[in-house]
């Protein structure tokens, strides 16, 4: 997940311009994933499902990555894109192209 390139320009610019704030946050989200019962592998692939049904297209090679770290497989990732194809319908399917893109990239 070190890889700049998979990270989103504004997050960079969130990091880089608000770096107080951007401490903030990251000391927000390490707290939550402590507090969360759910597994590494299973927490990734639950996020890359929100960032499909919100169209966060920006996010899904940083997530993706980090799913794969945890041992998510190409066809794990790809479900958790379309788990919200019932909930959510077809917008899910805008964020496949960079997901498969991202998880051929590593």
């Amino acid at each position: 997940m070190s890889d700049q390139t998979s990270i989103s320009n504004a997050f960079l610019a969130f990091r880089d311009e608000a770096p107080q704030h951007a401490m903030a946050w990251a000391e927000l989200v390490q707290k939550l994933g402590q507090a969360s019962a759910l597994d590494g592998k299973t927490a990734a692939l639950a996020y890359l499902a929100i960032l499909a049904v919100l169209r966060l297209e920006s996010g899904i090679p940083f997530h993706v990555q980090a799913a794969k770290q945890q041992g998510a497989s190409r066809e794990e990732v790809i479900s958790a894109v379309l788990v919200g194809l019932p909930a959510a319908g077809h917008v899910v399917t805008q964020v496949l192209p960079a997901t498969i893109a991202a998880y051929d990239a590593a």
